[in-house]
């Protein structure tokens, strides 16, 4: 085990810090090991987001996956949207989301407001 800890820049570091960190996986917290451990995870969260970005989900998308999660239909949305004929459009992303709407879904059912303000897909394209 080398002691010393740089930051990973490379493809190759990163490769050699995964490689390091399946080695320590399972190591207790508070050990050397561990906090190397930590170290390490944390540096490649950093590569990771700036190599890798993962794009925020779309809106209807974020609410669909909620609704699957929590076994949710339709008309489980009726209240936070209106109406059912309002719900079906949201859904069909062929009207947008309510700042009270979004407030609503955020409050209920735990969907970042961050998430829910994006543009959808289909407002990305118009």
């Amino acid at each position: 085990m080398t002691s010393d800890l740089k930051p990973i820049r490379t493809e190759a570091d990163y490769e050699a810090a995964l490689a390091e960190v399946e080695r320590l996986w399972g190591a207790k917290s508070g050990t050397p090991d561990g906090d190397r451990l930590d170290v390490l995870a944390t540096l490649m969260e950093v590569y990771e987001a700036k190599h890798y970005p993962i794009d925020p989900p779309d809106p209807i998308e974020a609410i669909k996956f909620r609704m699957e999660q929590q076994g949710l239909t339709r008309k489980d949305l009726e209240p936070i949207f209106g109406t059912r004929n309002r719900t079906s459009e949201i859904l069909n992303r062929k009207r947008g989301l309510s700042i009270e709407m979004i407030r609503s879904l955020h409050d209920k059912l735990g969907i970042s407001a961050e998430v829910l303000i994006r543009p959808t897909r289909h407002e990305e394209a118009a």
